[in-house]
């Protein structure tokens, strides 16, 4: 038998998880059970069998029928299953007619899993490469830099400078997976071309913890957020930048809360960012004949709130058509790229991005544009997979093009 730690959730957390009324909405919701059909992968059987968990172990009519009743072991490692068989899209949370937060409440979930000893073994070894490496592919983060190497334009003394204006915080993926380098490039390029003052950190940038905090393992990612806030207010800078929607969520809405202050500068993702300076009228962009379809990244759009901005900077380079998928918006289908789920089950985050480029296709359109460079990853190895022609690019990428 096991015993949950509950105070690991909020009394609101307790409160939402017995407000549920058991319609399935959340069922016809979500991603990776429409690709498993799997029942413990489904919200509402996260939160019944947990609810049924904590009344088992707590009371209740029936524990005090039949006496208390934790859960079994086998209980925990099926409930395992499903609470890491999730990419926390949000999408739940969007059409649960209650309004349940429902992704918070699964990274509390993981962290009682963790607690547990009930997760996937590789979680292990991601936070001890984090702890090592300070990256999560556990290269010599000395190397963060190599995506510059072949930039038309050398970057110079950029690196770590002490009077810059903006501090870009590159993230892990695309300082590390080479298939999405253009995006870092892009970017680096744009800041450049408009003469802001920017500076990068080079190996002073550690992973910004969200892989650890979402796997549940939060506790891990304190050194790590410290080390970063520390490194960015050694330069002086009163903003950051990320293309990462995860790093840019992470920055802006967990460090302050994890490390209980303001960290003194402001946070923005590159779509803001970009959105801004096309308002200002700073930036330039010609004619570029192409129908494009956007991907809202989950981390940006549901975790968010920011929609809007990246569709204005495509909507802003002259001769781009915008044409929505099926779903989008709040409601639009997650890549399969989140939630560290692509560690836990390589083969059904895969299945979640087909349904996505399917998504895609229909619209006809010649690129699939996205703001994040995990989605870019995802689907551009959906669209080699399924041997769609559809080019994956990133919003920085698009407006880098507009601006040759």
């Amino acid at each position: 038998m096991s015993t949950l730690n509950l105070s690991r959730f909020s009394a609101w957390q307790l409160m939402q998880m017995d407000a549920c009324t058991r319609c399935g909405e959340c069922v016809q919701g979500c991603p990776t059970f429409a690709e498993a059909q799997r029942d413990e992968i489904t919200p509402l059987s996260k939160l019944t069998r947990f609810r049924s968990f904590a009344k088992g172990q707590h009371g209740g009519l029936l524990a005090r029928l039949f006496g208390h009743r934790p859960p079994t072991d086998a209980d925990i490692r099926l409930f395992s299953r499903g609470a890491y068989d999730c990419t926390l899209c949000g999408r739940c949370r969007v059409v649960c007619p209650v309004h349940i937060e429902t992704r918070d409440i699964w990274i509390a979930m993981r962290e009682e899993m963790v607690a547990q000893g009930a997760y996937p073994p590789l979680f292990d070894t991601l936070r001890a490469t984090l702890a090592e490496k300070h990256n999560i592919v556990g290269e010599d983060n000395a190397q963060r830099m190599v995506w510059s190497e072949n930039l038309e334009a050398p970057l110079g003394d950029i690196v770590g400078r002490r009077d810059a204006e903006v501090v870009y915080f590159a993230g892990c993926v695309s300082s590390f997976y080479p298939a999405v380098y253009g995006v870092t490039q892009a970017f680096v390029g744009i800041l450049s071309r408009l003469g802001v003052r920017f500076t990068l950190l080079g190996g002073d940038e550690w992973c910004c913890g969200f892989p650890l905090h979402i796997a549940g393992m939060g506790d891990a990612a304190l050194e790590l957020a410290r080390h970063n806030v520390e490194a960015v207010r050694a330069t002086g800078a009163k903003r950051l930048v990320a293309t990462c929607p995860s790093c840019y969520h992470t920055w802006a809405h967990e460090y302050p809360r994890w490390l209980g202050e303001p960290l003194g500068f402001e946070v923005r993702h590159a779509t803001q960012a970009l959105d801004e300076w096309i308002a200002d009228g700073a930036l330039s962009l010609k004619p570029l004949e192409a129908k494009v379809t956007y991907h809202d990244p989950c981390d940006l759009g549901r975790t968010s709130g920011i929609y809007d901005a990246p569709r204005r900077v495509i909507r802003a380079i002259p001769g781009v058509a915008l044409v929505e998928m099926e779903d989008h918006h709040e409601r639009a289908l997650c890549c399969g790229g989140g939630g560290d789920a692509e560690m836990a089950n390589a083969e059904l985050t895969a299945a979640v991005a087909k349904r996505r480029l399917a998504q895609a296709q229909a619209t006809g359109a010649e690129y699939l544009v996205s703001a994040c460079q995990q989605c870019k990853r995802t689907l551009a190895t959906a669209a080699r997979r399924e041997k769609v022609r559809i080019r994956t690019l990133d919003v920085a990428e698009l407006v880098w093009q507009a601006m040759q």
